[in-house]
C-alpha cells in the first residue's frame, strides 16, 4: 500500500515538477539573454565575436544548455547569428536614442553615420481635429503634412509623419529637408529655439505601408514615438508619430528621482 501511494504521487507529480525545470530553465535563459544583449549593445564585443558557449556559461554561472537557448533567443531577434567555424558573432548594429535631450534625428546619430531624409510627401492638409487640438490651433485649419524616410548611412531607420501649423510651412517648403533636421529648420522659421517635447513610446506592430517602407517584415513590432515639441515660450508647433525599426534602434535616458 505504502509503495503505491508513493508510486501514485510520483506519477502525478513528475509532470508537474518537469514543467517546473522546464519553466525555471527558460526563465534563465532570458535572463541571461537580458544579460549577453545589454553587453552587446553597449560594445562589449567590440571584434563582433561573442565567447564560446564555455566561457559564457563559466562567467555568467549557467549550464551549457541555458546558454544555449540564451544565445537561441537572440539569434531571434536577429541580433546574432552562429558562422560555421567561427561560432555566435553580432550581426546587427544598434543605434542609440537619447530620451533626456530634445535633439534631432541628425544630431543624435552624429557620431555614428549620415542621416539622410526621403520626402515622400509635403502638403498643406486639413488637420484632423485630435491634429488641431495638440497644436492649439482653429477647427478645420490647414497644417504641413511631411512623410519622411530617414536613412542612416543608406539603411532605413524610422518613417516620421509630422504635422506643423501653417505659418511655419512656407519656410519649410523651400527648405532643404533632405539633409537637415526638421527641428533647425523649425527654429530658423520661428526665430526662437525649441524649449520642450511631451512624448510617449510604445511597441506596435507595423501596418503595411510602414512595413515596405521600412524594408521590414509586415507586422513586426516597431517603436512607435509620439512626440509634441513646444517653442521655447511653450508655443506647440510640432506634432510627430515616428515608427523606428525596433532591430535597429535603442532607447536611452538618465532619470532622476524626485518625490
Amino acid at each position: 500500500m505504502v509503495h503505491r501511494m508513493q508510486a501514485e504521487r510520483t506519477r502525478h507529480t513528475t509532470p508537474v515538477a518537469a514543467a517546473r525545470r522546464r519553466r525555471l530553465r527558460a526563465d534563465r535563459a532570458r535572463q541571461l539573454a537580458d544579460l549577453l544583449r545589454h553587453q552587446i549593445l553597449g560594445g562589449r564585443f567590440p571584434d563582433g565575436a561573442l565567447p564560446h558557449e564555455e566561457v559564457i556559461g563559466a562567467d555568467y554561472g549557467a549550464t551549457r544548455n541555458t546558454v544555449r537557448q540564451a544565445l537561441g533567443l537572440l539569434r531571434a531577434e536577429q541580433l546574432v547569428e552562429r558562422q560555421p567555424g567561427v561560432g555566435t558573432v553580432v550581426v546587427c548594429q544598434k543605434f542609440p536614442h537619447g530620451l533626456d535631450r530634445l535633439m534631432g534625428l541628425a544630431e543624435t546619430l552624429l557620431p555614428h553615420g549620415r542621416v539622410t531624409n526621403e520626402v515622400r510627401t509635403i502638403s498643406p492638409v486639413t488637420a484632423p481635429v485630435p491634429v488641431a487640438d495638440r497644436l492649439r490651433i482653429p477647427p478645420r485649419s490647414e497644417v504641413l503634412y511631411i512623410e519622411r524616410l530617414r536613412r542612416l548611412d543608406g539603411a532605413p531607420l524610422s518613417l516620421d509623419l509630422t504635422y506643423l501649423p501653417m505659418h511655419l510651412g512656407p519656410a519649410l517648403l523651400d527648405a532643404d529637408l533632405e539633409n537637415n533636421d526638421v527641428f533647425r529648420l523649425i527654429e530658423e522659421a520661428a526665430g526662437q529655439p525649441l524649449g520642450t517635447a511631451e512624448i510617449t513610446l510604445e511597441a506596435v506592430n507595423a501596418d503595411a505601408h510602414s512595413a515596405a517602407v521600412l524594408e521590414a517584415p509586415r507586422g513586426t513590432a516597431v517603436l512607435m514615438l509620439e512626440r509634441l515639441t513646444h517653442l521655447a515660450d511653450g508655443t506647440p508647433v510640432d506634432l510627430e508619430f515616428i515608427r523606428f525599426r525596433g532591430d535597429r534602434i535603442t532607447m536611452r535616458g538618465l532619470l532622476h528621482r524626485t518625490v
